[in-house]
C-alpha cells in the first residue's frame, strides 16, 4: 500500500477561495444550501451535485460577493447579506447583483462564464453591452454605489486578482475545449478605460 499525502484540487476553486479567505470569507460547501453567508465569516455553497452543471464555485462566489457590493459594508454583518427569501417586488436586488457581476466579468471576457443560472438568466443575458447604464432607478441605485466599492474598497484587488487568474486558465484552455464546455471561447480581455 502506497502512502497518499496529496490531494488534487481544481484549480479554479482554489483561486476563489483564496480571494474569499483575502475578503474575509471561508468558504464551506454543503448540499443543504446553494449559497448563504451566515453574517461573519463563511460563505456556504453549496456541493457540486446541488448546484446546475454549469456553474462552479468560482460563479457562486462572485455572485455572493456582488450581492455584498450592492448591499454595501454593513450587510458582512448580516446573514445573507440582509436579503430575505424572494419577494418579487425586491428583485432590484438581484437585478444590481447581476449587473455588477457582467461589468466585472467584462473586464476579462468572462460575462457568459459568469453569468447567473438561476431564474434571473434571461434577466442577465438581456443586459447591454455596458450593465453599467440603462438601468431602473431602483437597480441603479444600488449599481453605482457597488461599482465604486468593487474598484476602490478593500475587496477590489483580491477580485480583480481572481478574475485575472480566471482569465489566465480560460486562456490556457483555448483551442482544446469542446464547444459544449463553458470555458469554451471564454476569455478574452476586454479593455473598458
Amino acid at each position: 500500500m502506497r502512502t497518499i499525502d496529496k490531494t488534487y484540487s481544481d484549480p479554479l476553486d482554489l483561486v476563489w477561495i483564496h480571494a474569499a479567505g483575502r475578503m474575509g470569507m471561508r468558504v464551506e460547501r454543503s448540499d443543504q444550501v446553494n449559497a448563504s453567508w451566515n453574517g461573519r465569516d463563511v460563505l456556504t455553497i453549496g456541493t457540486p451535485e446541488t448546484l446546475d452543471r454549469d456553474d462552479s464555485l468560482a460563479q457562486m462566489v462572485l455572485h455572493e460577493v456582488c450581492h455584498a457590493l450592492c448591499e454595501g459594508p454593513e450587510s458582512v454583518q448580516r446573514p445573507d447579506w440582509g436579503l430575505e427569501s424572494f419577494d418579487p417586488s425586491q428583485k432590484f436586488h438581484e437585478h444590481a447583483c447581476l449587473r455588477v457581476q457582467a461589468a466585472l466579468a467584462d473586464r476579462y471576457g468572462l460575462r457568459s462564464f459568469f453569468a447567473s443560472t438561476t431564474m434571473f438568466r434571461p434577466y442577465y443575458d438581456r443586459l447591454p453591452a455596458d450593465p453599467l447604464e440603462g438601468g431602473d432607478e431602483k437597480t441603479m441605485a444600488l449599481v453605482r454605489p457597488a461599482w465604486q466599492r468593487a474598484n476602490h474598497g478593500p475587496w477590489a484587488e483580491p477580485l480583480d486578482d481572481a478574475l485575472r487568474r480566471t482569465a489566465v486558465i480560460a486562456q490556457t484552455l483555448s483551442g482544446l475545449t469542446p464547444k459544449d464546455s463553458l470555458w469554451h471561447g471564454q476569455g478574452t480581455m476586454v479593455d473598458r478605460s
